[in-house]
Formats: structure tokens, sequence, C-alpha cells
């Protein structure tokens, strides 16, 4: 079993602080008393506003340590680069490709949308679509034919690293009892697990939330080994990939203290919370403000931190989500 190292977390923040192409987002306190939700008078609710970060989310953190650790080929521009994206890791990526003039193809499946595919293509990079199913074996393909590089979306020890970084920021400010994460792959959930665990805080109860109809590593620590699932499919798209990574699992497993799911309607509901409130949130980045506001986390006390990872959502996009999931 291969987990992060402290040695290897405190060298992806530094690599983070000093990149252009990330920002310490800010922690909102004390949301319970601004209106966001109702919960007991002894607990105190934060949001870490990843959405707040370059390129809208989380994934810049994880990119530039990517990027950092690469082998020369790739830094030179000599070889090119190739991932697989449904949003938002994508679009991070074309950014930092972009920013250093590296060539870059991003495999985005079906389902993503439109808009996305647009962001990307306009920072450089190439968009190729295909079926969730054939993500990886079209990665393959490029990597024989083309002899590109894979930079993994989620399952990549340094980009866990890097997301570690938003783990050690919370850290520096306060002292959390709960910590609800996002869900997808399962990186952030791995960097921010092991960032907490490393720095001493046994007791922290730390949960991934992930849509019920994508629950791929609620699955895997069901069999105990990365699932699959085919059939991954959400209103928070960038939660739903067809399969956990084994780097990832590993630290669920060890790190965490499980998984919680929410459905598409309570996603919805916490992302029109989150909005009337004044913050732009992706369903996506939404997932684990509504397991807390749903009710479904285990002995609610003292300090929680949610993790609010994503807000590239156009005016159409929420406004199509409010109207299709009424209240």
């Amino acid at each position: 079993m291969t987990l992060v190292t402290e040695a290897t977390l405190n060298e992806a923040y530094d690599i983070v602080r000093a990149s252009r192409d990330c920002v310490r987002t800010p922690l909102l306190r004390n949301v319970e008393k601004l209106g966001f939700l109702d919960c007991p008078d002894e607990v105190e609710v934060h949001l870490k506003l990843e959405n707040m970060q370059v390129t809208g989310s989380f994934k810049s953190r994880g990119v530039v340590v990517q990027l950092a650790k690469a082998p020369s080929l790739v830094t030179s521009g000599e070889r090119s680069l190739v991932t697989i994206s449904a949003g938002n890791y994508g679009k991070a990526f074309a950014h930092a490709c972009c920013r250093r003039g590296l060539k870059g193809t991003v495999i985005m499946p079906l389902t993503a949308p439109e808009s996305r595919e647009q962001i990307i293509q306009s920072k450089g990079c190439d968009v190729i679509r295909t079926e969730s199913s054939e993500l990886m074996t079209k990665v393959k393909e490029l990597i024989q034919e083309k002899d590109m590089t894979f930079l993994h979306p989620f399952d990549d020890l340094n980009l866990i690293a890097g997301y570690g970084s938003a783990g050690l920021e919370i850290l520096e400010e306060v002292k959390p009892d709960i910590v609800l994460v996002c869900c997808g792959g399962g990186g952030l959930v791995s960097g921010i697990s092991a960032a907490i665990r490393y720095k001493g805080f046994k007791d922290t109860k730390i949960y991934a939330v992930e849509p019920e109809t994508a629950n791929t590593m609620q699955r895997s620590l069901a069999k105990n080994s990365a699932a699959t699932l085919p059939t991954a499919h959400s209103l928070a798209a960038g939660l739903a990939p067809p399969f956990a990574g084994n780097n990832t699992f590993q630290h669920v497993k060890s790190l965490t203290d499980g998984v919680l799911t929410v459905s598409d309607n309570e996603i919805a509901e916490a992302t029109r919370v989150l909005y009337n409130k004044g913050l732009v949130v992706e369903p996506s980045g939404a997932a684990a403000f509504a397991a807390l506001v749903t009710g479904k986390v285990p002995e609610l006390k003292g300090t929680v931190v949610v993790l609010v990872t994503g807000g590239n959502a156009s005016a159409g996009e929420l406004s199509k989500v409010f109207n299709d999931y009424k209240r």
C-alpha cells in the first residue's frame, strides 16, 4: 500500500504556495449564523471556498504539483500530455499547459457539458469525446501511437499531495472535529485526510461524500478494492467517474471514516441554498454541503468544515438545475 508521505505533502504545499496558478482560498466561518442552515447551538460550520480557486476549483492545486514533478521531456515541451476529465480537471490542466507553452489533449466523456469543452479548447488544448467506459482505452491509444505522457486526474500521488494543501490551510485556521469532502475519483479527500492525519488530528471525523448513483468509492470500501461502475451518472457530473482509483481507495480506506451519499435532488437543493446566500457553486461542488444540510452526518458536533469544491457553472446551467429540481 502506497500513501503520500508527510514530507511529500509539505513539499507540495511549498509548490502550491509559490505557484501563480493557485491562491489560498477563504474559509467562510460560522455560516450557521448567516442562515445557511439550522444546526445545534454547539456546532460551528465553516466553508472552505475552493470555488474561488484559480480556474474555479481545487484542481489547480494538484496540476501544478504534477507538472512540477513531470519529466524534462514534458516540461521542455518535447512530449505532449494527455488526460481525462469531465470539466474541472481539464480546465485546470489546460490553463497550466497554456501558461507553460505545453501541448495537451483532454479526453472527455460524451456527457460533459459543451461549455467545458469550449473553455479547454480556448486554452489551446485538443479535446476528444468518447463514452465514459472508453476513456482509459483512448488514453492508452494516444500513449502508444503518439508517445504522450498521461497525467491522471485523480489517482496520482503528486496530485493527491497537491490537494493536501487545502487541508493544511484549513488546519492553520481551525481545529476541525468533522470534515466533509466531495468525492468523485477521491483525490481531494485523499489529500485532505492525509494532511489532517499527519498533523496529528487522529480523532477528526473525515467523510467522503458521493452521489447515490455514482458511489464508486462506497462500493470500493464494500468490496475492499477499487471498484468500477460503468453506469455511474449524476447531476454532479464531476463526481461520477466510471471507476475509483487504487491509490485513492487506499487513502480513503486507511485515513477516512467512510463515505456518505446524497441524491441528485439533495445536491440540487444544496446548490440552491448556497446560491441564495451569494455563492456560485456547481452541483459537484455542493455535494458535501448537501450531506450536512440533509442530516446525513453521524454525531454532528463541534467544528465542522465543508469543502465547497467548485464554481464552474454558468447562469444558464444553474437555472436549468433549479428548474429541473424544484422544491
